[in-house]
C-alpha cells in the first residue's frame, strides 16, 4: 500500500515512462459516462449529428491540452496538481480550492457508484432477481464500494497497472458495440439546433472532458523522473484522454440518432444493442464506470490532505468512499437527488475554468519552474496570495455571467439568447487579471529531484 500522499516524491523513487500515461488516460475516459455525454448532446440538446460531431471535435480540442498541460508539473515538483496550485494562491490560500476539486472528485465519484449501482441490479434483473428491495440496494451498494477500494488504497502503481489491462479490455468490447449499433443509426437525422445550443455543447464537452480532469494531471505524473520528455508527457497525457472521448462521444451521438432513450445508459441504451448483447453491455458499464471512478477516488485524497486535512492518504481514500456511499444510498432512494446531483456538477464550470487560467497563467510565467518545497512551506511570509484569489473571484465571475445550464443562466447568456461563453469567460479573466496584479519575478529556481 502506497503511504505517500501529496509529499514530494524524491528522485530515487521515481519511476515509469511518459507513454505509461496514454494507458492511464486511455482507462479512464474510455467509459460509459463519455458514451452518455455524446447522447446527450443530441438527444437532450437537439443537435444533428453532423453539428453533434462538430462540437464534440471543437470542445475535446480545446479542453484535453489542459490535462497534457497540468501533468508537466508533476516530474518538476513531485507532488499533485492542487498542491501545486499553491505556487498561485499560496500554501493557505490554495486550501479552498483543492476543497472544490475535492468535492469535485466525490460528486463524479457518486455519480459514478450510483450508475454501478442501477447497472448491476439490471445485471441481477436479467438473472431472475426481480424482488429488488432496499435491501437489496444496499447491499449492492456496499460491495460496490469494497471493490471500488481496492486499487486507490493499494496505491499509484495498482492505478497505473490495472488501467492500461482495462484500455485493452474496453476497446475491444466499445469496438464490438460500434459494430452492432452501426446498422441502426441514422447520421442524416434531425433538424439540428441554433448557435447559442451549440455553444452549450461545446461547453459540455469541455467540462465533461479535459476540464474536469485537468486539476488531477500532477497526481499520476509525478513519480515520473524529472529528466522525462516534456513533450513526451504533453502528448502522451493529451491523446490519451482526447482519443477514446472523440470516438466515445461520437458513438453515443450516433446511437442517439437510433434510440429515443439513449440518454439513459442503463434502461435506454441496451435498446440499440441486440439481446444477447446486454449482459456484456452492463458488465461493460459496470466495469468501466469501477475504471473512472478508481482515477477520480484516487485524486480525491490527494485533494484533501491538499485542501490542508492532516490525515494519512489512505485514510483520506475510505473517508472520501464514505461520503460517496452515503450520496449514492440517497441519490439511488431518492427520484429527486439525481437532479440534484446533475446541478451541483453542472455548476462546476464556474470555479474550475478560472482555476485553469491562474493555473496555467502561473506556469506560464514562472517558465515552469518551482520550489517544490516551498509549497510546503506553511511559515513563510505570502501564505495567501491576493493576487491569484482576486483573479479567481473575477474570472468566477466572469463564469456566472455567462453560463447557461440547468440551474442557472447568466445575464449575458440570457441576453444572447442563451449563449454559453463560461469556460473562455471564467478562462482568459482570470488569466487575464492574474497576470497583470502578479508582481514577483517571473521565474523561481528548480528543485530537481526534491526530497
Amino acid at each position: 500500500m502506497e503511504q505517500r500522499g501529496i509529499e514530494l516524491v524524491s528522485a530515487g523513487e521515481r519511476y515509469g515512462r511518459p507513454r505509461d500515461l496514454l494507458f492511464l488516460w486511455t482507462g479512464t475516459t474510455m467509459g460509459i459516462f463519455t458514451l452518455v455525454y455524446g447522447t446527450t448532446i443530441v438527444a437532450g440538446l437537439g443537435l444533428s449529428f453532423p453539428q453533434a460531431l462538430a462540437a464534440i471535435v471543437l470542445g475535446n480540442v480545446l479542453s484535453f491540452p489542459l490535462v497534457g498541460l497540468t501533468s508537466l508539473q508533476g516530474p518538476a515538483t513531485g507532488t499533485s496538481t492542487m498542491a501545486v496550485s499553491r505556487a498561485a494562491y499560496g500554501p493557505k490560500g490554495a486550501r479552498v480550492l483543492s476543497l472544490f476539486g475535492w468535492l469535485n472528485m466525490v460528486g463524479f465519484e457518486a455519480g459514478g457508484m450510483v450508475l454501478i449501482t442501477f447497472a448491476a441490479l439490471a445485471l441481477l434483473g436479467q438473472a431472475g432477481v426481480t424482488d429488488q428491495s432496499l435491501g437489496l440496494k444496499i447491499g449492492v451498494i456496499l460491495v460496490a464500494a469494497l471493490i471500488q477500494l481496492v486499487l486507490p488504497l493499494i496505491g499509484h502503481a495498482a492505478v497505473m497497472r490495472a488501467q492500461k489491462y482495462f484500455t485493452w479490455v474496453f476497446v475491444v468490447l466499445f469496438g464490438l458495440m460500434a459494430i452492432l449499433v452501426g446498422p441502426k443509426v441514422n447520421l442524416s437525422g434531425g433538424a439540428g439546433a441554433d448557435f447559442p445550443m451549440f455553444t452549450v455543447a461545446v461547453a459540455l464537452v469541455m467540462s465533461a472532458g479535459g476540464l474536469s480532469w485537468g486539476p488531477l494531471g500532477g497526481d499520476y505524473s509525478r513519480y515520473l523522473p524529472a529528466s522525462a520528455s516534456k513533450k513526451a508527457i504533453f502528448g502522451y497525457a493529451t491523446l490519451g484522454g482526447f482519443i477514446p472521448s472523440v470516438l466515445l462521444m461520437t458513438l453515443g451521438a450516433a446511437v442517439a440518432t437510433a434510440v429515443k432513450g439513449a440518454g439513459d445508459p442503463i434502461s435506454g441504451l441496451p435498446g440499440a444493442l441486440p439481446s444477447w448483447f446486454v449482459v456484456p453491455y452492463l458488465l461493460l458499464a459496470i466495469v468501466s464506470l469501477f475504471a473512472v471512478n478508481t482515477t477520480d477516488l484516487y485524486s480525491s485524497g490527494l485533494n484533501l490532505q491538499a485542501a490542508g486535512i492532516k490525515v494519512k492518504r489512505w485514510v483520506a481514500v475510505v473517508a472520501d468512499l464514505f461520503f460517496c456511499v452515503i450520496i449514492t444510498y440517497v441519490a439511488v432512494t431518492s427520484d429527486s437527488f439525481n437532479s440534484m446531483l446533475n446541478n451541483f456538477l453542472s455548476l462546476l464550470i464556474i470555479w474550475l475554468a478560472p482555476w485553469a487560467g491562474v493555473y496555467i497563467t502561473d506556469w506560464l510565467r514562472r517558465k515552469g519552474r518551482y520550489d517544490a518545497e516551498a509549497l510546503f512551506d506553511t511559515e513563510a511570509p505570502g501564505q495567501i496570495r491576493w493576487p491569484a484569489i482576486i483573479a479567481q473571484v473575477a474570472g468566477m465571475g466572469a463564469a456566472a455571467l455567462w453560463i447557461n445550464s440547468t440551474v442557472f443562466v447568466g445575464w449575458l447568456s440570457k441576453a444572447t439568447g442563451g449563449t454559453d461563453f463560461s469556460i473562455f469567460a471564467g478562462f482568459l479573466v482570470a488569466g487575464a487579471v492574474y497576470a497583470a496584479l502578479d508582481r514577483r519575478p517571473a521565474s523561481v529556481p528548480v528543485l530537481e529531484g526534491a526530497s
